[in-house]
């Protein structure tokens, strides 16, 4: 029998934890950075330049991700991408003064660029590591790593920063990539029965496209699949919502919340307590769940937890009450993403997902800077109660879209030639 935790097998416990090692590098990055960035611009738009430059990767790079993890093994984009993200670091030794942050630019759009490729390359592999029943646990534990290396990689940034300097933290990063890229070198060849004609019985790697005999799709035929529509909008307005929630969230920590910096960044960082709690009864305990059900469910979580924490501030202003309903709000996040993932991958031939998940990236950049706009409303005649109940109800909106849209686990899609399964065999 089967066992439904992904974690039961090898190849995909090396995924993880060259996951989980390259999240903690980005971490290390994301912090240390834009901190950098403010002590030689003393400007929160520097800053600001710095979280806008690395956005437009997700838009700029998806047409070309979609090719290329749709053409080459993703084994080996990932490994060069990791390799990559250490080399892109080595530019910030020559960062020392306000006339060197172009040098910190550049770095950051690398890295984001480099990020871009990364992600849809290992979402696009993850089918070909586990059986379908696992999906849920894997992609939940993909998103426990995450939080995990959140966790680690944002204090660790903060305190390396702190008592060296941004050449210590070059050094680190670049370790993590290193080794996270020998992790992902050793993970093994999967070989599927081929059905297409041209050779019927001849054994492919599933981490090559090219090699199944079938053409990989570009990232406009991949949005434009039927099946995969609803999944595409619930990702555009539940990133709409994400894109409000980045700007909304500060003003009403200072404004009605009447909150200090501390608190704004207490609220932020107990998110990742419910997300990794999440990940934990998901990855290993839960059994059974069906995707659709999960990503509706974990919306309307979403939705609901958003509008009771927005409204709170008529009944109390003390802090313990905020900081349970941000640690609750962790867990939906993580919830909802294993469950898009999985559905996904679930209704997605082998050659159409680099397309795939290149468009994930796409579709929901573009959502989070639409919902950005709106912030700029809050001081105007709108005001910010009513942009912040708007953010809680899209949530749900969403939500809605899910359950009335999603496809059921029934309705997959019966594997072409590329991507028949019926013999799979793993080597640990």
């Amino acid at each position: 029998m089967t066992s439904r935790t992904a974690f039961a097998i090898p190849a995909f416990r090396r995924l993880w934890a060259a996951g989980l090692i390259s999240d903690t590098g980005d971490w290390l990055l994301f912090i240390a950075l834009p901190l950098v960035v403010f002590q030689l611009t003393g400007s929160a738009l520097g800053t600001s330049i710095a979280f806008l430059v690395e956005l437009v990767p997700a838009v700029v790079v998806a047409p070309l991700a979609a090719r290329l993890i749709g053409r080459f093994d993703r084994r080996w984009i990932m490994v060069a991408v990791n390799i990559g993200q250490a080399l892109a670091l080595l530019p910030l030794l020559w960062v020392n003064e306000v006339a060197d942050l172009p040098l910190a630019y550049a770095v950051i759009f690398v890295h984001a660029s480099l990020s871009t490729l990364f992600e849809p390359a290992k979402n696009t592999l993850l089918p070909d590591l586990v059986d379908t029943e696992q999906l849920v646990s894997a992609n939940a534990l993909i998103g426990l790593n995450q939080n995990l290396g959140r966790l680690i990689g944002g204090p660790l940034g903060g305190v390396l920063l702190a008592v060296g300097d941004l050449g210590l933290i070059v050094a680190a990063d670049a370790i993590t990539y290193i080794v996270s890229a020998v992790l992902i070198a050793t993970l093994p060849a999967v070989k599927t029965a081929a059905h297409d004609a041209g050779s019927a019985d001849a054994p492919v790697d599933a981490a090559r496209p090219d090699t199944a005999g079938a053409r990989p799709v570009g990232l406009v035929e991949a949005l434009r699949i039927p099946r995969l529509r609803g999944a595409f909008a619930v990702i555009l307005v539940s990133s709409v919502a994400q894109g409000m929630f980045l700007v909304l969230f500060v003003l009403f920590a200072l404004g009605p919340l009447r909150g200090s910096d501390a608190g704004v960044g207490l609220l932020r960082g107990i998110q990742a307590v419910g997300a990794v709690l999440a990940g934990v009864v998901l990855g290993f305990i839960a059994r059974g769940s069906s995707p659709r059900a999960l990503t509706a469910a974990s919306l309307f979580a979403f939705g609901v937890l958003s509008l009771v924490t927005w409204n709170l501030p008529t009944v109390t202003t003390e802090i313990w009450p905020y900081v349970l309903l941000f640690a609750a709000v962790g867990a939906p996040g993580v919830i909802m993403i294993a469950g898009l993932m999985s559905v996904l991958q679930e209704q997605s031939e082998p050659r159409q997902r680099g397309a795939v998940f290149a468009a994930v990236g796409l579709v929901s950049a573009v959502g989070q800077a639409l919902g950005i706009l709106p912030g700029a409303l809050s001081d105007g005649a709108i005001g910010l109660l009513p942009l912040l109940e708007a953010q809680g109800c899209l949530y749900l909106l969403s939500g809605v879209i899910a359950l009335l849209w999603l496809p059921r686990a029934a309705d997959r899609p019966t594997p072409k030639a590329a991507g028949a399964k019926d013999a799979v065999s793993r080597t640990p």
